[in-house]
């Protein structure tokens, strides 16, 4: 899809709530008066899922995974694929679009724009395999059986969230986000404001592994 393409939503997790509120709140204060006479800018910057340098669950998944003996377990469906964006690039953008804002507020203002490179559209694990250096390993779990596991670990963090807390990272909603592919095209950025990747995939690639390899030697 792109920024034009209709995606009816219902949140019930507070990250993707969260998400959706302040991206309503960003975009009606576009245009209010501000002091001196002038008027707010504002534009909202939608990245896909973040990939680079320092991010926790690649890290976490890199350690489990070499003391799996570097491989990985799959377990979502491999045809949901996911667009994946580098860090850097939307840090990038969103210069581009500060800038755009101050010098043709009429090219963003308002606007909603997609983040994205040139990464590849891959399902949720095998980008991750890509970027960590393991191998994948092991039958896959049926979806009924992850499905119950995750409702499991959502009652446990009911239950036990009064005693400090208990977040697992298989729950109903992270289960449904990896499983649902979720690809954007999209040249808006580029036809507004003149945003190309400052980071090839290759450059983001190798950035990312020269992280987690000193991750091995920590």
């Amino acid at each position: 899809g792109d920024e034009d393409t209709p995606y009816p939503t219902r949140h019930s997790e507070p990250y993707p709530l969260s998400k959706a509120q302040a991206e309503r709140l960003v975009l009606e204060a576009n245009g209010a008066p501000v002091s001196g006479g002038s008027r707010l800018v504002t534009v909202s910057l939608r990245p896909t899922g973040i990939f680079g340098e320092r991010h926790p669950l690649l890290e976490l998944f890199y350690r489990r995974g070499r003391g799996l003996g570097g491989w990985l377990p799959r377990t979502l469906p491999p045809n949901a694929e996911h667009g994946r964006v580098y860090v850097g690039n939307v840090a990038w953008m969103h210069i581009l679009a500060a800038r755009a804002a101050r010098r043709c507020p009429a090219s963003v203002a308002g606007e909603v724009f997609f983040c994205y490179d040139e990464s590849p559209f891959l399902a949720y694990e095998e980008f991750n395999l890509r970027l960590l250096g393991l191998r994948a390993g092991g039958p896959r779990p049926p979806r009924a059986l992850l499905e119950l596991l995750a409702r499991l670990n959502a009652l446990l963090r009911v239950l036990l969230g009064p005693l400090g807390g208990f977040a697992p990272l298989l729950n109903p909603y992270t289960l449904a986000v990896a499983s649902t592919p979720f690809t954007v095209r999209t040249r808006k950025a580029r036809q507004r404001f003149g945003f190309r990747p400052l980071f090839s995939w290759e450059q983001a690639r190798d950035r990312t592994l020269g992280w987690v390899r000193q991750l091995g030697t920590a």
